[in-house]
């Protein structure tokens, strides 16, 4: 192996894998880094903030993008296939979260400033790369597909619900109470029976109002019934992942629920939890 394959694998180590030291501190350093962006960028939409600390702020703005831009071109650097990390959805994120800031340089004029405040709106993206450092952000990802077909039947159900509950009301209130069409009827229903009840279309007549209030109550069940699926799946996600324990001193996995020491290198399984 040459001294820059040898160089290109240590920095792999360290930006993509998190099981050793250096790979810990390069994940805390960068999350504590888009944790402050994103809070300058958050400061630089109060007026009364951008006029008294605006050089500071962008100062602050600068350094970070160049922070993330220098983040971004050793990703793609030391990686095998940089085009198919550019690609993938992290790679898109970690572009979007540093484009704008050079997309200002290139429109200075007044005439583009509504074109640059919505580009740097983009900034905003970089949160999501957060997601890349969080743990369970895989198993809550594999829970989300393994409960989409559940879920996309019972969203199909919601769907069939609110179309026969508005144009029941439709038909019940009518258009001097306030519900003038059907896709009004279904509006409201979607409304109440998500629970958010904003209150600009309600129901007057005694039938209408026993509608409503059975609209209510099937409103918990629209909360409750997907957050049921979702943590079904990551209960068996979770169990999956215990048995398949990896140790983090070989990185032998397939560790048995409740086994105590790694098989291969009897290292405390438990301490490396904790």
């Amino acid at each position: 192996m040459s001294a820059i394959q040898g160089w290109r694998q240590r920095l792999y180590v360290i930006i993509f894998e998190a099981d050793t030291a250096a790979g810990k501190a390069f994940d805390v350093a960068l999350i504590f880094a888009i944790l402050a962006s994103v809070v300058v960028v958050m400061l630089e939409s109060v007026a009364s903030v951008r006029e008294e600390y605006g050089a500071a702020l962008w100062v602050a703005e600068w350094a970070f993008t160049i922070l993330f831009t220098c983040e971004y071109l050793l990703r793609l650097v030391c990686t095998r296939r940089p085009i198919r990390y550019a690609r993938s959805f992290f790679g898109i994120v970690d572009l979007l979260s540093i484009l704008p800031t050079y997309l200002v340089v290139l429109f200075p004029s007044a005439h583009y400033l509504m074109v640059i405040r919505v580009l740097r709106l983009l900034r905003a993206f970089r949160v999501l790369k957060l997601a890349a450092y969080v743990r369970e952000s895989e198993m809550l990802m594999r829970s989300l597909a393994a409960s989409r077909r559940k879920i996309t039947v019972f969203l199909f159900a919601v769907f069939s619900a609110t179309l026969i509950l508005g144009s029941l009301m439709y038909l019940i209130e009518g258009e001097e109470h306030g519900f003038t069409s059907i896709p009004r009827g279904v509006y409201w229903a979607i409304v109440t029976l998500t629970t958010v009840g904003y209150g600009d279309v309600s129901p007057e007549t005694p039938l209408g109002q026993a509608v409503a209030a059975l609209v209510m109550v099937m409103g918990y069940g629209v909360i409750a019934v997907p957050t049921g699926i979702v943590s079904a799946e990551m209960a068996v996600a979770a169990t999956g992942r215990r048995q398949s324990r990896k140790c983090l001193s070989c990185l032998k996995s397939g560790h048995a629920e409740g086994a105590k020491f790694c098989s291969a290198c009897g290292d405390d399984l438990e301490k490396q939890v904790s």
